[in-house]
């Protein structure tokens, strides 16, 4: 990209970035929808593979191991990039990863869409994590840089958060009516469209600081963090496979704390750091990312267990378990809708230990689902709570997340927030089944082992949720001494 300067843009050590008057006149709410619409595609495709498993198991013949690695092969490379796609955003140019990520992303939904064979499958996937976790950081880094510290950047960030929960509950949604209607494959085919149209807007709307010279990137650290990340998150994958004890668990979870260990204490002498630690050296920041991986541990077990009580307890198809969705979806976007202004009303920390709250209540209600438990009574309306809570809460946790990021640090601080969001999704999944199996009673099947793995999933959704209500209150209400 060219670094000619024009009367619009200014120098900086970051190489160029737009003025802000002119990026606010002119396109500040075109890199806002841009922005939102791709992270949303992202976290769409997260949970919309929820509902089409089933018939992606009856289409390729997969075993349940293999039928795993469909959703572990993105998991896996989605969470080992996280931080090394962050940093190589604040190198090379938020805007030029930004587009990279749309060309993988998409061109691996096609593939994904395609696939003839299980191999196929799989391998795109992995292709998909990689495009997915450049997205993910390069699009609030994006935002960080384009909207001006105040009430400019928290309406945006606002919105971001939005998508984060909208996403998440509106893919089952949209999972189940195209895998009953259509095809497990028309939820991946449809990022192709949207992608190019993505695509084509950000050649024209997104301006991003661009680094053309001055940066220096940390090679031993993106190494370490890459293979640090991707030991820890396979070991959290192969723990549900076998166990905690099993030796193809502990090897790579003990390299991965090894070769992490390594990477902190490398971030700690080098001049540019993929993961800046001063990032952690603010209680709130280091509370929101806490808190974050422990409500998206609860939440990842919610979306994975209710499903299967719907389906396999309460004999919903894959298109009414979607619709079972929609009460939480409803209520989700229209609290997100609303949340700026409560945020304005009542402040970031109260409206973040609402929607905890919220949230946990809802948890604690669901978990208490038996056999002949109505949908209504028993899962409706303890979903209504947790889609107020998700609505509030995740606004107030992103925006806190990110609170006082120097630009520079603008893309470092968001792959720290999606990471530990993976993290939390894959950690939280693994302890919350641990829990679910162990209070299963032994000789159980059918829909009472169901039952019984759901109810103590959820339930231990609810202890997480009472940790990060712990959190909130300690490490980002808390005012600081004086």
């Amino acid at each position: 990209m060219s670094t000619t300067r024009s009367a619009t843009q200014r120098p900086t050590q970051f190489g160029t970035a737009p003025d802000p008057d002119t990026v606010t006149s002119r396109h500040q709410t075109a890199i806002l929808a841009i922005v939102c619409i791709s992270y949303f595609m992202v976290i769409l495709d997260n949970s919309i593979i929820f509902t089409g498993l089933p018939s992606i198991q009856a289409a390729m013949d997969l075993s349940p191991t293999g039928l795993t690695w469909v959703q572990d092969a993105y998991t896996l490379v989605f969470g080992g990039l996280l931080l090394i796609s962050a940093r190589a955003g604040d190198i090379v140019g938020r805007r030029r990863m930004f587009m990279i990520g749309l060309v993988l992303f998409g061109a691996a939904s096609f593939l994904v869409g395609i696939a003839p064979f299980s191999w196929w499958l799989i391998a795109a996937r992995a292709v998909q994590g990689i495009g997915a976790a450049i997205l993910a950081t390069s699009s609030l880094a994006l935002l960080t840089a384009s909207f001006a510290d105040g009430r400019e950047r928290a309406r945006a960030v606002a919105a971001y958060g939005a998508v984060a929960g909208i996403g998440a509950s509106a893919g089952l949604v949209v999972g189940g009516v195209l895998a009953d209607l259509i095809s497990w494959r028309a939820g991946f085919l449809l990022n192709v469209p949207i992608g190019i149209v993505m695509l084509l807007a950000s050649r024209r709307y997104l301006v991003g600081r661009e680094l053309t010279e001055r940066g220096r990137f940390d090679v031993p650290g993106a190494i370490l963090a890459t293979l640090g990340m991707t030991g820890l998150v396979y070991a959290v994958i192969e723990s549900a496979e076998s166990s905690w004890t099993s030796p193809t668990t502990i090897v790579p979870l003990l390299v991965g704390v090894v070769l992490l260990a390594a990477f902190v204490v490398n971030e700690s002498r080098v001049a540019q750091p993929i993961m800046p630690l001063r990032l952690f050296a603010d209680r709130r920041r280091t509370g929101a990312y806490l808190v974050r991986m422990l409500y998206l541990g609860a939440m990842i077990g919610f979306f994975f267990f209710t499903t299967q009580y719907l389906q396999d307890a309460l004999g919903f198809s894959p298109l009414q378990a979607g619709f079972a969705f929609l009460p939480m979806s409803g209520v989700n976007f229209m609290v997100a809708v609303l949340v700026n202004r409560v945020i304005g009303r009542f402040g970031t920390t109260a409206t973040l230990i609402a929607g905890v709250a919220f949230t946990l209540v809802g948890m604690a209600w669901l978990s208490q689902i038996t056999a002949s438990s109505s949908y209504v009574g028993a899962v409706a309306l303890p979903m209504v709570l947790i889609g107020i809570g998700q609505g509030l809460a995740f606004a107030p946790m992103t925006s806190a997340g990110i609170a006082g990021v120097a630009a520079g640090d603008a893309g470092a601080a968001s792959g720290v927030i999606n990471t530990f969001h993976q993290l939390g999704s894959a950690l939280g999944l693994s302890v919350v089944t641990a829990v679910g199996v162990a209070v299963t009673p032994s000789g159980a099947s059918g829909a009472t082992a169901v039952v019984a793995r759901a109810g103590g999933a959820l339930a231990a959704g609810s202890g997480l949720l009472v940790l990060a209500l712990i959190l909130v209150v300690v490490l980002i209400a808390r005012r600081p001494a004086a």
